[in-house]
């Protein structure tokens, strides 16, 4: 019964006896009807409705205290009775006890097949104890048989033997124990002797000995002391690791590699490799530094030793400045060429590893995590120690002020540190950005500084300068100079010709294979200079060690030209008429083969040319090594040839007078790259006076005071020509140093940045190619001086031109005026024995003469007052008779200007019509030319309208002009 009063509990029913209980006494004796008992039937098929009814019980029913269901019913009759409502209540609660009976005999029949199960077990355990008692009772019967089969004293044998093995196993951990106390000396012999493997290996067997016999309380501090041994095992493994840094030893890393991979920790010997190199390469570079310090100071203060790394390097005397620098690369390049080593032993051994194959799994899994986590460590780290080098040696270049170091000094630096920079694009591919910026400021800064000094220098030799031709070979060539070895040469500048066959033949190694055994790439620099300097006096022919000068001692004389040559061009040089047996087409080619053969002779150029030459020679270098400042080095270059070409023009062109003849001498090409000069390089507001009184502003710091020309130089004697050997030698010496920056225009464009090309055409375009423009203007003075025109306008002027009969002989001006030219011609000739004058001067100075000749003529000819047409026919007979001769004085064809004067001289026949539209289309002419040619012409064939007219024509052409 209690059974089913948890179940109704758990199901949130009550008894119903419980509740039956709680009727009256009356209505337990009344019996509900058939009726009743068929609705409670009907009622109770219907699960809702039975679901009904019993929620419809009150909770009180379901309560576990001791309630008086009696008590409680009659409490709640009401004070007046009602029999219908009684019966009505009571048949309510029939209904639900009969709903609550039905549901607990649902429950019982629900719960039937658990209880039947339960059973079973329950007479299964009980057969299971009985056979458990029987098993007990059958052992106890055993036991006391067995008891008294065996005697004490047979027991007391097998404790004996049992105590005997117990005592043989402990003298055995006995004996093990004293070897593992005494293995500390042991490890100790074979640290000394660097087996570090060997030690870590009896090491740990010793701890895991001991693990065995850690009951034994002696145990515990062989414990302690064998970890504290582990742990020093370790610092000195640690020690040995460091030294890799700066000599690696193939042995050596070895056995400390094995000892790491006993100990489990390879990427912690990783870590602790990359942290030596780190602390190495300070370590290195502060050391070198302070070494050169205290032995610049002289003495042992301790102070440097405290001083930063940066601070250290600002003490550097410019002296020691090189050898430290070499030093320090050499240092670093020890500790690279080791890790290079070390990325080399671990491709190598992983190569082997995996032929050797483990035992487990897991311990393949970990070995490949190990290899795979030192070879990302160690590609990491090539950049990380490149970038710490980089920074050291930036900090060693930013430390010293170099802008007055020696040119060559300040190469050699530029050279080890282009050899650096090859070593870290070979070390880890990378660009060194770092030293590139560090070198451009340390090269803008020194390359200004050595460009103002040496265009001071040019200027003082140019003031200095006498123009006097310098004696080279005929064979002469700019790549003979050792300031351009680097143009044919795949070497660094300052490579000896002596050193070039090894560099070739290891031009396919890299640095790294090359010098990996034993050598350094930075101990070739102290043997260089020697070599380069006997390679200048043997490749240039130099018999003098003043090089600096740029001297050529060595004169290339006459001797090597045949006599028979010499002969020829003196005497084609005369102007003696040619016997009758020499036609003029041989002379002609006697001449061409004469010009030939000077220009196969030696260049014209002087010590200053040679000079440029020289420092656009070392320019080139430095912009070969150093590209960033290529730029900066080529506008420097530009304005060594601008001033050369400024100080030229000044000294040999400029004459204000001949520019204003209108002939076009300059062209406008030649005037704006002069005017450019003048504005940008030559600073007008130095004069020789006040110099030093003028205080230098930024722009003007850029600039240089114009040059003078040397007192020594004299060019206003007509017995030289008015300088023309001078004026030959400084124009042609222009000329060849354009000719040169030709050659070089190819070079500098691969090394010029894309961005600043435009830069360089431009220079070449307008500036270089203009050089041999500037012959016009020097030689056009010559001309004007070397020819007497004003004595040929005096004797025109006597001439009598209104003659009324044709004359068959020429006017004497016209032979005072060849015999200016066969005059001219002999000087000309005269100076070629001293100056070489190429056939672009000689054809120049001929030009210009002939051409102002003819202007003279045409000038001459409109001075006439009076001429008639025989007059007219008499100035055809000179002209004519002028140009005979003329021709056998030069070869030049056309003769320059003919026209000019033929066409002067026929314009008289025309008639009115004709002059005015000849004087509408010659406007070559002056207004004076064409208005003496009107009033010549009056009375003869124009009357005065028409002269009005013609004269109103020439008129309105001028006053344009005007």
């Amino acid at each position: 019964m209690q059974k089913i009063k948890s179940l109704m509990t758990r199901q949130g029913l009550k008894s119903p006896q419980d509740s039956v209980h709680d009727l009256s006494p009356v209505e337990n004796f009344r019996l509900p009807s058939k009726e009743e008992q068929r609705d409670f039937r009907e009622q109770a098929i219907d699960p809702e409705a039975e679901q009904e009814i019993i929620n419809s019980i009150e909770e009180v029913y379901f309560s576990n205290d001791s309630l008086d269901i009696v008590k409680y019913e009659l409490e709640k009759l009401p004070p007046v009775l009602s029999l219908q409502e009684i019966e009505e209540y009571r048949d309510k609660l029939k209904r639900q006890q009969a709903a609550v009976s039905k549901k607990v005999a649902d429950l019982i029949l629900e719960k039937q097949p658990s209880y039947v199960k339960e059973l079973e077990r329950v007479t299964s355990l009980q057969t299971s104890l009985q056979l458990a008692a029987v098993i007990c009772s059958n052992g106890r019967r055993h036991l006391s048989t067995a008891k008294e089969g065996f005697t004490e004293a047979s027991l007391g044998l097998l404790a004996n033997q049992r105590k005997r093995q117990l005592l043989i196993g402990l003298l055995k951990s006995l004996r093990t124990i004293k070897t593992l106390q005494r293995t500390d000396v042991r490890l100790s012999e074979m640290l000394e002797e660097e087996d570090y493997p060997g030690a870590i290996q009896l090491c740990l067997e010793c701890q895991k000995a001991a693990s065995t016999f850690k009951h034994y309380s002696c145990i515990s501090d062989l414990n302690s002391k064998l970890q504290d041994t582990l742990e020093q095992i370790e610092e000195q493994l640690d020690v040995a690791l460091s030294k890799i840094c700066k000599n690696f030893d193939f042995a050596h890393y070895t056995k400390v590699q094995q000892a790491y991979r006993l100990l489990g920790k390879t990427q912690t010997a990783m870590d602790q490799l990359h942290m030596h190199f780190t602390q190495a390469i300070h370590n290195t570079v502060f050391q070198v530094v302070l070494g050169y310090v205290e032995l610049c100071a002289g003495n042992t203060d301790t102070k440097f030793q405290k001083l930063p790394y940066k601070d250290l390097c600002m003490h550097i005397t410019s002296d020691s400045y090189i050898p430290c620098l070499t030093d320090l690369c050499k240092a670093l390049w020890e500790v690279m060429l080791s890790y290079f080593c070390t990325m080399q032993w671990h491709e190598k051994n992983d190569q082997e590893e995996p032929q050797a194959a483990s035992d487990s799994i897991s311990a393949n899994e970990e070995n490949n995590f190990d290899r795979s986590y030192v070879k990302k460590k160690l590609e990491h780290g090539l950049t990380r120690i490149w970038q710490d080098v980089q920074l050291k040696v930036k900090t060693y270049l930013l430390g010293t002020d170099m802008s007055n170091f020696k040119y060559d000094d300040f190469i050699v630096v530029l050279d080890i540190i282009s050899r650096l920079m090859q070593v870290g694009e070979e070390f880890c591919g990378s660009k060194s950005e770092v030293l590139q910026e560090s070198i451009r400021k340390q090269s803008v800064n020194y390359f200004k500084n050595y460009h103002r000094t040496r265009l001071e220098e040019l200027r003082m030799f140019l003031e200095n300068e006498t123009w006097e031709l310098c004696p080279v070979k005929s064979s002469f060539s700019i790549i003979q100079l050792h300031e351009f070895k680097c143009l044919n040469q795949s070497r660094s500048p300052s490579m000896s010709p002596s050193k070039q066959a090894s560099a070739t033949d290891s031009a396919t190694m890299s640095l790294f294979d090359q010098y990996i055994s034993e050598g350094n790439p930075f101990e070739i620099q102290s043997s260089m200079k020697e070599d380069e300097t006997e390679d200048v006096l043997t490749s240039n022919g130099y018999e003098s060690d003043e090089l600096e000068k740029s001297a050529y001692q060595e004169y290339d004389s006459d001797s090597d030209v045949p006599e028979e040559l010499k002969r020829d061009y003196v005497d084609e040089q005369t102007g003696d008429a040619p016997s009758k047996s020499v036609s003029r087409e041989t002379l002609r080619s006697r001449k061409r083969s004469d010009y030939s053969l000077n220009k196969m002779n030696a260049p014209i150029l002087t010590n200053t040319t040679l000079n440029v030459i020289r420092l656009v020679g070392k320019y080139m270098q430095m912009m070969t090594i150093l590209k960033p400042i290529a730029f900066d080095v080529i506008h420097c270059m530009s304005q060594l040839f601008d001033y050369y070409l400024y100080a030229v023009y000044t000294f040999f062109g400029r004459n204000d007078a001949y520019e204003s003849t209108g002939l076009g001498l300059s062209s406008s090409r030649l005037r704006t790259t002069l005017n450019r000069i003048q504005e940008s390089l030559i600073d007008l507001e130095v004069s020789g006076e006040n110099a030093g009184s003028l205080a230098p502003s930024e722009e003007r710091k850029e600039k240089v005071p114009s040059p003078h020309l040397s007192q020594l130089v004299v060019l206003t004697s007509s017995n030289t020509l008015y300088g023309l050997s001078q004026r030959v030698v400084a124009t042609e010496s222009l000329v060849f140093l354009a000719e040169q920056f030709e050659s070089l225009q190819t070079h500098l464009d691969s090394v010029m940045p894309s961005a600043k090309k435009p830069f360089l055409q431009q220079f070449y375009s307008q500036t270089v190619s203009t050089a041999s423009e500037l012959r016009k203007p020097i030689y056009w003075i010559v001309a004007a001086k070397a020819i007497d025109y004003e004595q040929l306008l005096v004797l025109m002027a006597n001439v009598k031109w209104d003659v009324k009969e044709i004359m068959s002989q020429h006017n004497v001006y016209v032979d005072a005026l060849l015999k200016e030219f066969e005059q001219f011609n002999k000087k000309l000739a005269e100076l070629s024995k001293h100056v070489r004058i190429p056939l672009p001067v000689s054809n120049i100075l001929w030009e210009h003469c002939i051409r102002l000749a003819n202007r003279t003529l045409v000038e001459g000819y409109a001075n006439v007052k009076k001429c008639s047409n025989e007059g007219r026919a008499l100035m055809q007979l000179d002209y004519q008779q002028f140009l005979m001769k003329l021709e056998k004085l030069t070869d030049i064809r056309p003769i320059p200007d003919k026209e000019f004067v033929e066409t002067y001289i026929k314009a008289y026949y025309l008639t009115e019509n004709d002059m005015e539209r000849w004087i509408k289309e010659h406007r070559e002419y002056s207004t004076k030319q064409l208005t003496n040619l009107v009033n010549v012409c009056l009375g003869s064939h124009i009357n005065k309208k028409a002269r009005q007219k013609l004269l109103a024509a020439i008129d309105d052409m001028d006053r344009p002009k005007r």
